[in-house]
């Protein structure tokens, strides 16, 4: 999949990871490799530029080689403060971006078409934010957001809102469906995510034996 120079691919990571036992769940081992490891290659072809979102010591995703903003929005509001925060700094260091793709950092599995996707769902309307939907529901982190939405996001957030899910529904969100992908020939959402040690196990497993 060609890349998108308009496109800045925002992975965040900002996160408590509680069920797996504290600490960033996407430097977990996954097949060998950081879950944020996988996470990357799938988004790299697909985007311009990346940037990830996390709070703390950013020192410790050095090895990654990418910029690291944290939350502007105090008390870990969640990742709605997390995509406030990538749209404002592509709006000051890739000024010619024109929207900014999320992808949380705990989905190993999303598609290699996501961007191609949802730019053509938005081709009509340009302004309009674009999430994903699967068999599973609705996965509204991951989504391709507006620059432009930087200032109505601070406003939700500033009167006391939160939900990712609530400000996509309240802005129209257009929905793109994707279906299952095959993952170590077993149907699997795209957008499963690894939020207990037993979707890791079974993440990990799943990715071996694709490798085989």
């Amino acid at each position: 999949m060609d890349m998108d120079a308009g496109v800045v691919g925002l992975l965040l990571a900002g996160g408590r990871s509680s069920r797996l036992g504290g600490g960033d769940k996407c430097l977990r081992s996954l097949a060998g490799r950081p879950i944020l490891s996988h996470i990357i290659e799938h988004l790299k072809p697909q985007v311009g530029r990346m940037v990830l979102n996390a709070n703390g010591d950013p020192s410790r995703f050095s090895a990654f080689g990418l910029p690291v903003v944290a939350d502007s929005i105090a008390g870990f509001a969640g990742p709605l403060a997390g995509v406030h925060a990538g749209l404002a700094w592509a709006r000051t260091n890739v000024p010619a971006a024109r929207h900014v793709v999320t992808a949380a950092t705990d989905t190993p599995f999303f598609p290699t078409d996501l961007v191609a996707r949802f730019l053509s769902a938005v081709e009509d309307s340009p302004g309009k934010l674009a999430v994903a939907r699967s068999e599973e529901g609705v996965h509204p982190v991951i989504g391709l957001w507006p620059v432009a939405l930087a200032p109505v996001i601070e406003d939700f957030l500033e009167k006391g809102m939160r939900k990712v899910g609530a400000f996509a529904k309240q802005q129209g969100a257009v929905e793109v469906y994707f279906p299952k992908v095959e993952i170590g020939g077993m149907p699997i959402d795209p957008f499963f995510n690894i939020n207990e040690p037993e979707e890791l196990s079974r993440a990990d497993a799943l990715l071996r034996e694709q490798a085989q």
